[in-house]
């Protein structure tokens, strides 16, 4: 397999990964008291947003890597 069908292949599936979640959440741990045995701690989730603009993009351009791949094989 060539590396241009490989390199098409990874877009296509990021592209369509980044077009179903729109982004990518996590959470953070934050240490906020910390005296002696006593611990207090703050989770926040943090939300890093994608945009579908992106998403779309990166399919196009698989698309178009796995069309030259193909095409190059002939």
């Amino acid at each position: 397999m060539k590396s241009t069908s490989v390199a098409g292949i990874l877009l296509v599936v990021f592209g369509a990964l980044i077009l179903a979640y729109q982004g990518i959440t996590y959470t953070r741990h934050q240490k906020i008291v910390d005296i002696g045995p006593f611990h207090a701690t703050e989770d926040t989730e943090e939300h890093i947003p994608l945009s579908p603009i992106l998403g779309g993009l990166a399919l196009v351009a698989g698309m178009a890597l796995l069309f030259v791949g193909a095409r190059a094989k002939a």
